[in-house]
């Protein structure tokens, strides 16, 4: 007698086998709609390439929905220096793939900063405060209405850095209406994210594509496969994280979610949770 339980299972398995025989995506199919020169802009901050992908589905929805310009901010080109160059490129077709456009916080392609870690304020202010500069200039010329980057306990050096580093850069940007900031997350969920994000299969399958043009590192950890039983379980943890202690999970198959608060007055002010949904127009939240 079959067990239905069992059979459900080994059907996940299965998809998981058969994703590993999944041919490469074109890096710019199908073409993003366009962009108007006076869009709002949404500046990425993402600690490594393969980031935009994985913590990309919020710029994702504001890209393809409502048409603003996403400017993917790559800070770090990852520890290897020997795959600098090659990631700067997996990272160009990701970027192409999504539509977002992409800049190196060092303004050098296949460099990125350097030792961006949870003590490199205390342990080199200097080179600390060389890189709040960069992106501090980075906020000044692109004026951006949304600023994502990884929440403060990301668990990863590099992400708890790319956090600390666009903190420090909002507290001197002198915008009396200052950007919306968005936590993401992806080694460490959030105690307190405040934003729930519906996305559908076509959001998922985009950026799951995306994440595979990261050649070089899918080749020794298909994660790319696992990403949207990662988002699936966004929607176990956003029913009651974002909707509150014994809320019902709304009927998504899957979610991101993302930390959410705006600076104002000179301090960051956390703004309501909610639960968006696919129908609900994406630029609305940030009007």
């Amino acid at each position: 007698m079959s067990d239905p339980y069992l059979d459900f299972v080994a059907g996940f398995a299965l998809r998981l086998q058969q994703g590993r025989r999944l041919p490469a995506p074109p890096p710019a199919a199908p073409p993003p709609p366009p962009v108007a020169a006076d869009a709002p802009v949404c500046l990425l901050f993402s600690p490594h390439p393969d980031d935009e992908a994985i913590g990309g589905a919020l710029a994702w929805r504001l890209r393809q929905e409502a048409r603003w310009r996403v400017v993917n901010v790559a800070v770090t080109l990852g520890s290897h220096v020997q795959r600098r160059a090659e990631r700067w490129q997996e990272l160009a077709h990701s970027c192409a793939r999504l539509g977002f456009e992409c800049v190196s916080a060092s303004g050098e392609s296949v460099q990125g900063l350097q030792d961006i870690g949870p003590s490199c304020a205390s342990a080199r202010p200097q080179h600390w405060a060389s890189c709040v500069a960069r992106v501090l200039a980075l906020l000044h010329a692109y004026q951006p209405r949304v600023v994502v980057c990884p929440h403060a306990l990301d668990g990863h050096p590099a992400h708890i850095g790319t956090h600390h580093l666009v903190r420090d850069a909002l507290a001197d940007f002198d915008r009396t209406d200052g950007p919306h900031l968005l936590l993401g997350e992806y080694w460490n969920t959030q105690m307190e994210p405040r934003l729930m994000l519906e996305l559908g299969s076509v959001q998922v399958a985009d950026l799951m594509a995306a994440l595979s043009l990261h050649v070089g590192e899918v080749a020794r950890n298909p994660y790319h496969l696992t990403l949207p039983a990662w988002f699936m379980d966004g929607v176990r943890r956003g029913a009651e994280r974002v909707g509150g202690a014994g809320a019902s999970a709304p009927g998504f198959s899957f979610a991101a979610l993302y930390g959410w608060q705006r600076w104002q007055g000179g301090i960051l002010q956390p703004q309501a949770a909610q639960i968006v949904s696919l129908s609900t127009p994406i630029a609305t939240l940030f009007d």
